[in-house]
């Protein structure tokens, strides 16, 4: 039986090199893509759809402006913090909102989901133009918004 060469440098190198391009295609989008600016509309939390209303104007939304403040609603009550963003990290913090009671207990336990998920957020992902995933400290996708692509 005939020992197999051992591989060569350059098939190695260009092994590592294409499995780290690889890697870096997770999320199909740049992370250097600005997630400020537009109203991101929340579609999936906790693995579960979130129906849009008859008023947008009303459905749970956020959104980050340049000058790291954040703002949104959850349906019922207006929120207002801060962020940080740095590569794929996101942090949201100096969360505040208003103290209004839903008339849906459904759409205020909806809310408070919703809320906590902005708390739990660690980091983000881009996967499509126009969608933003927001991640737990596990990676774990805890809410799915999405925005309309300029």
């Amino acid at each position: 039986m005939r020992a197999r060469p051992a591989a060569t440098p350059f098939f190695a190198t260009a092994t590592l090199l294409a499995a780290a391009l690889l890697a870096g295609c997770g999320s199909g989008i740049s992370l250097d893509e600005p997630i400020e600016g537009p109203t991101w509309h929340l579609d999936q939390l906790g693995g579960e759809a979130v129906p849009r209303g008859a008023d947008p104007r009303r459905d749970p939304q956020v959104r980050f402006d340049s000058s790291g403040r954040v703002a949104g609603s959850g349906g019922c009550n207006q929120l207002s913090g801060t962020f940080q963003r740095n590569g794929s990290a996101l942090r949201l913090s100096q969360l505040a909102s208003t103290r209004m009671a839903c008339q849906d207990p459904a759409m205020g336990a909806k809310e408070s989901q919703f809320f906590a998920a902005l708390q739990a957020t660690s980091s983000y992902r881009l996967p499509t133009p126009g969608q933003l995933s927001l991640l737990d400290a596990n990676g774990n996708t805890i809410a799915m918004l999405s925005a309309p692509v300029r």
